[in-house]
């Protein structure tokens, strides 16, 4: 890219230096072509920039389906408990849902 660069200014350089225009021209011709290139560097810097929002609401909005399937139809909100108090409960017990049978409390 930095060889590009040298060899565009030099470009330029020596078409000015051979140009068959006289001064003036040249100064107009010049103003002319870097408001083109400002131009252009700006509508590249929209279309960069609209296309950077459209991929960040895209990631956000998969993220926030992806967090709703998580915490499921509630909303994330935190069911109540309905056995709290009943002693045969697993309530806190990892295992709940689950076929798990602890193992017998026998003596060894």
């Amino acid at each position: 890219m930095k060889s590009f660069l040298i060899g565009l200014g030099l470009g330029v350089g020596l078409g000015i230096l051979f140009a068959p225009m006289s001064g003036e021209e040249t100064r107009n011709n010049l103003a002319d072509r870097a408001n083109d290139l400002a131009s252009s560097a700006r509508e590249t810097y929209e279309q960069n920039r609209d296309r950077v929002q459209r991929g960040m609401e895209s990631i956000r909005s998969t993220a926030e389906r992806a967090m709703g399937q998580v915490r499921g139809p509630a909303g994330g909100a935190e069911q109540p408990r309905t056995d709290a108090g009943d002693p045969g409960s697993k309530s806190g017990d990892l295992s709940s849902g689950t076929n798990y049978k602890p193992p017998s409390s026998q003596a060894v």
